[in-house]
């Protein structure tokens, strides 16, 4: 089994959200599992409060939150962090 790296894109399912959903999806490598959560659902919004999310799109990366969004989507940042790039 591929080791896999857990993507989650916390989602309001607003015009840059889904912006970004599209975006990370491009950027994904065979290594990327992503998964999208809705803000606006239990568990989406339970994910939030626990990493202190206060704004979205926020990514979270092996159960980490990512420093690329909260004035929007910074693919570079996201890049540092591995997305894209296979194990």
């Amino acid at each position: 089994m591929k080791p896999q790296r857990k993507i989650e894109l916390l989602s309001a399912g607003c015009p840059v959200c889904e912006e970004a959903v599209s975006q990370l999806r491009r950027m994904a490598c065979p290594s990327c599992e992503i998964i999208v959560l809705d803000t606006n659902q239990a568990d989406g919004l339970k994910k939030a409060k626990q990493l202190g999310v206060q704004s979205v799109p926020a990514v979270v990366i092996d159960g980490q939150l990512a420093r690329c969004c909260g004035q929007g989507f910074d693919a570079e940042i996201l890049k540092a962090t591995g997305h894209g790039q296979a194990f």
